[in-house]
């Protein structure tokens, strides 16, 4: 189907006859691509519609990104503020075009993304949070335009967000996901943090954690 983003869509391996399935978007992190988080689908809730999103600027061979970014020493990184907004406002858009392509509940559409996908899902979420159900951030980090743009409080009230962290993660440090713990705990969003000993990656304990969590948002399970 023609969106804003290309993208492969996987039905749900379940299939509920008396309702419209969830949809989980899936955000992949820098210079990777489309097939990379679609591999976790076997380990969610098989009721999932799941769509996993290829991000706009290639890279190089198979290597996409939701913005350029230079990383520099003591874990600092330097973005390219303008690329960073026009992702977010495509994840945004895209989001609506998911719920009016496929045969979904408009109504639980979740948005999950690792690294630079987690930045993105996070944007999406934070300052458009009545076109998402929740949201899971992994190893990412909140930009200053995201919170620039952070939707009015009582937009937030209630949403759900799951960040989940390694402890010894060497590109996105863990005070980063502490920070986005610290922000997001003075707003009305519904947060669930986690930390785990792992690096830069998607752990089977964060995963199965992260599972469990998406099945009870969405399914009140």
């Amino acid at each position: 189907m023609k969106t804003i983003l290309h993208h492969i869509s996987q039905e749900p391996r379940k299939k509920q006859q008396d309702q419209l399935p969830p949809a989980l978007v899936l955000l992949h992190g820098v210079r990777s691509n489309e097939h990379d988080l679609i591999g976790l689908a076997p380990r969610l809730d098989p009721r999932f519609h799941v769509i996993s999103a290829q991000a706009p600027l290639p890279m190089g061979p198979g290597a996409y990104g939701w913005y350029e970014v230079d990383f520099l020493p003591g874990g600092r990184f330097r973005i390219n503020e303008e690329e960073a907004e026009h992702s977010r406002q495509m994840v945004t858009q895209f989001v609506e075009e998911v719920k009016a392509s496929y045969p979904v509940d408009p109504a639980r559409v979740f948005l999950m993304g690792f690294s630079q996908g987690c930045i993105m899902s996070l944007g999406a979420a934070l300052t458009n949070p009545k076109s998402v159900a929740g949201v899971v951030g992994m190893s990412g980090r909140l930009l200053e335009s995201t919170m620039a743009h952070l939707a009015p409080v009582e937009d937030l009230r209630g949403l759900p967000v799951m960040v989940v962290h390694g402890t010894q993660d060497q590109v996105i440090r863990i005070e980063e996901g502490r920070e986005i713990r610290d922000t997001l705990s003075k707003l009305p969003v519904n947060l669930t943090y986690q930390e785990y000993p792992m690096g830069h990656q998607v752990s089977a304990e964060s995963l199965a954690e992260i599972s469990k969590w998406l099945t009870a948002v969405a399914f009140g399970e």
